[in-house]
Parts: structure tokens; C-alpha cells; sequence
């Protein structure tokens, strides 16, 4: 083994670099990682649960043990997590920084202390014994699923893109909570002293319009007071209106932003369109569609009428042809002879693991390898091969000599079904 700055020979720095793909990247939906996230979910479901039921004092007359216990278990767990984080991070960041300087980067970053303050608080709480502070400091694990809840990341991405068109909109909204708060303090301070009479008093008046709550503590009682009441409603469903609209609106550009950037990665892996440009790998999308099969589910069988091309990016899955079993992995595709042919499929496709694919429909292939020559030909030429190996092999048509190398870059891997 090689030796690299900063790590102990042995089995540790492999450790550590396991144990941090684990919790950072392995997020296949049938992996290891994926069940691990799945785990802390529960358990923040479970813990904040308990914090909630922790409120009700006949439940807790009850049930505190139970509600402690959990309480307890949650903190343990999320330490444990918090640890496994802070020493595995140095394992896959001493290539470019000191074990220091990469622990106190994930220490101070957003989501390291979302994962410090999702167990510190609480655990202070319950050595204090402090019932109050644990059901407020229970709350705090639910900031943890910005990390495991993609469309929680969408939205505080979105929120950070429009940060300053929702600044302005926080100026405007100040800017008429001054107008009318000044109006009716100027209309009815004389009037209603008690509710007027200052303008924090009237600013109140304000907010409470504007945001269309309309408590009804504070009211105008002069004609004049209550004209201008009708224009602060009106303006404030504007307010509410306006970052309602951005925030929607940068909330769907970034999930169409992710999905693009989540399609764009899997076509990546695919080694038929590694040689291709950006420009044609954007047109490429516009065709494909994502689709996720189960352990076990038959994707295709033999005889069926051959419909689409498949492109694996993650998974496996197993084509049972006459004479012989195939299986295919990240990087493949199969599919096209039977669509180059117009044929029906010769093989039954069933999945190993659970497994994405990319899926190009009959009538997009087609199109497609019209558009782009020499991406026909090179479908063309592995299909052809393929069909060679076949008849040498002595029927079916999956080439053999191809499928031994699907995994590299330029050799498209893959099978046929």
C-alpha cells in the first residue's frame, strides 16, 4: 500500500474513505447510503414526535419515560452521526488540506452545524432536565432533512438565487407599512389614543392589514381611516402576491435546473455519448425519459414488439436470451438491434438491482440516428458486431464478444435483449 501524507498504514484511511461514501455520496436508491438516510429520517421523525407529545402534560404524565427515551436515543444517534462525519471527512479531503483545517471546514459549514445543533441543544436540555427547552430544542433535527429532502435544497436554492428581488420586495412591504401606519396615526390618534396613539402602535394597525390577517384588535372608526383601510387591503394582497410569485416561480426553475443537471449526469455515464458535445447531449435529453425498475421486475420479454432503446446508468439487470443469461451494468444499453431491425425482442430483461435507465422511444431512435450520422454509426457498427458474434455463437442476438466489454468509455457496452 501506498503511503500518503497524514494517514496511517492499514486499513483506516480505506475506512474512512468507506465510511464517507457512505454517508456523502451513496445515494443509489438500493444502496447502503440510501438506507442509512431512510434510518436518520425515522429517527428525526420519531424524535421530534416525542418532543411534540412531550407538550401534552397527560401524555407525559404517561408516556415521559418513553418520550425521554427517545429523546435520548436521538441524541446518541446524531452524535454518532455528527462523529462518523467529523473523522471521515479527513479520509477524503488530506489530498488538498490538513485533517484540521477539512474537519473545522465541515464544522463551520451550514450543514455541519445543522448537524451539531440537531443533538447539542437537546442533550443540554436533558441534563438540565429542562422540559421546555427539550421541546423547543426537539424541533431543531428537522432542519436535518435539508440534507436528505431534495426539494428542501430546491427550495433554500431558490431562495438564495432571488435573495435580492425578495430584499426588495421586504423594502417595498416597510415602505407601505410606514405610509399606512403614518395615515391612520395622522387620521386617528385623536380618536382612538389607546390604539393610535403612537406609531409602533399604528405600524401594528399596518402589518396586521397588509398581511391580510385582520385580527380586529385595532380598527379605524373615522370614514376617512377606513377609506384608507380599504387601499392598505387592496395593496397588501399585492405584497403577499409578489414573493409569493418569485419564490414560485425560482422554485420551479431550480427542480427543472435539477432535474437537467440530474439527467445531464446520467447521461454522462453512458459511453455511446461520451464523444459528443454539449449542444447534442441537450438535444439528446429532450428525448429520453427517466424510469426506475424494481429487484425482480421484468422491464421487456422475449417476443414482445420492440418499442424502445434502454441506456443503464445505474444498476443492473439480466437478459435471458436462448442458450445463455447476460448482465449488464452502469454504462450499458441494450435495445437497438431490435429497433435497427424492426424486430420483435429476443431476450426477457429482468432487474438484478433496482436500476435506472434512460429510455429512447422507437420513433425518437429513429429520428435521432437520422440527425446524428456518426452516432448511427456507431450504434450501427456495435450492432453489427454484435449480430457477427451471434452467428458465430450459434443464434440468439446478443453478441458475446461485445458484452465482455461493455464497461469501457469508447466501446458502448452493453447487450441486446
Amino acid at each position: 500500500m501506498t503511503t500518503v501524507p497524514g494517514k496511517r498504514i492499514g486499513s483506516d484511511p480505506e475506512l474512512r474513505e468507506r465510511l464517507y461514501e457512505l454517508l456523502e455520496r451513496d445515494d443509489l436508491p438500493h444502496s447502503g447510503g440510501s438506507r442509512f438516510a431512510r434510518f436518520i429520517v425515522a429517527i428525526i421523525a420519531a424524535d421530534v414526535l416525542a418532543a411534540i407529545l412531550a407538550s401534552e402534560p397527560e401524555i407525559d404524565a404517561r408516556f415521559g419515560w418513553l418520550l425521554t427515551t427517545v429523546e435520548i436515543g436521538a441524541v446518541v444517534a446524531f452524535a454518532l452521526e455528527y462523529a462518523a462525519r467529523l473523522w471521515s471527512v479527513v479520509g477524503h479531503s488530506l489530498r488538498h488540506m490538513t485533517p484540521l483545517r477539512a474537519r473545522l471546514e465541515y464544522a463551520l459549514s451550514a450543514l455541519g452545524l445543522i448537524d451539531l445543533l440537531a443533538f447539542l441543544p437537546s442533550a443540554v436540555a436533558l441534563v438540565i432536565g429542562d422540559k421546555t427547552a427539550l421541546v423547543l430544542f426537539g424541533m431543531l433535527p428537522f432542519l436535518k432533512l435539508v440534507r436528505y429532502s431534495p426539494a428542501l435544497r430546491s427550495l433554500l436554492a431558490a431562495l438564495h438565487a432571488e435573495r435580492r428581488t425578495l430584499f426588495g420586495c421586504l423594502v417595498i412591504l416597510t415602505g407601505a407599512v410606514l405610509l399606512f401606519a403614518a395615515l391612520l396615526y395622522a387620521i386617528e390618534h385623536k380618536v382612538q389614543p389607546d390604539k393610535f396613539g403612537t406609531m409602533p402602535q399604528a405600524m401594528w394597525w399596518a402589518i396586521v392589514t397588509l398581511g391580510t390577517v385582520g385580527y380586529g384588535d385595532v380598527v379605524p372608526v373615522t370614514p376617512l381611516g377606513r377609506i384608507v383601510t380599504v387601499f392598505a387591503i387592496v395593496v397588501g394582497f399585492a405584497m403577499i402576491a409578489l414573493p409569493v410569485a418569485i419564490v414560485s416561480t425560482a422554485f420551479a426553475e431550480e427542480v427543472r435546473r435539477r432535474d437537467f443537471v440530474v439527467t445531464w449526469g446520467m447521461l454522462a455515464r453512458v459511453p455511446l455519448f461520451a464523444h459528443l458535445g454539449a449542444a447534442e447531449i441537450a438535444d439528446i435529453m429532450r428525448l429520453l425519459r427517466a424510469q426506475t425498475i424494481e429487484p425482480g421486475e421484468v422491464l421487456v420479454r422475449r417476443g414482445d414488439a420492440a418499442s424502445s432503446m434502454y441506456f443503464i446508468t445505474s444498476g443492473e439487470v439480466e437478459i435471458d436470451l436462448p442458450g445463455q443469461r447476460v448482465r449488464l451494468s452502469d454504462g450499458s444499453f441494450f435495445g437497438e438491434i431490435a429497433l435497427l431491425r424492426r424486430t420483435k425482442r429476443s431476450g426477457t430483461v429482468t432487474a438484478i438491482h433496482k436500476s435506472r435507465l434512460l429510455v429512447l422511444d422507437a420513433q425518437d431512435f429513429h429520428a435521432l440516428i437520422e440527425r446524428m450520422p456518426a452516432l448511427a454509426a456507431h450504434v450501427k457498427e456495435t450492432a453489427e458486431a454484435r449480430l457477427a458474434d451471434t452467428v458465430v455463437a450459434g443464434g440468439g442476438d446478443v453478441a458475446p464478444g461485445e458484452i465482455a466489454h461493455a464497461a469501457p468509455a469508447e466501446t458502448d457496452g452493453g447487450n441486446r435483449d
